[in-house]
């Protein structure tokens, strides 16, 4: 939907000047249509029902765990810091880690 139009190097620019972001950026990709990529291809048709469905906005979040398991989606409007979203990383960080990790 033209979301970004830029490229991978003017939208890191963009985030590195105009937000000050200090993170790691990954490349652009698409999360719909002919072109979806393999990891939304994937969390678009998980088995759980809860996970499954279109990517509806950007800032949509997936919760991941260590050992690779969708935990939790959230919608876009859902803020990094709300209660539900805190709790359920301090669930995953509560986890036994999968063998071989400390």
């Amino acid at each position: 939907m033209s979301q970004e139009p830029g490229t991978n190097s003017e939208i890191k620019t963009f985030c590195r000047v105009t937000k000050k972001a200090t993170f790691d950026l990954f490349a652009k990709i698409s999360v719909k249509g002919d072109d979806q990529a393999p990891l939304y291809q994937y969390l678009t048709r998980h088995p759980d029902g809860e996970i499954a469905g279109d990517v509806a906005w950007n800032f949509q979040k997936y919760l991941v765990g260590r050992d690779g398991k969708v935990l939790a989606k959230f919608g876009a409007r859902t803020l990094p810091t709300d209660e539900k979203v805190a709790k359920k990383i301090e669930e995953a960080l509560a986890a036994k880690a999968p063998a071989g990790e400390p």
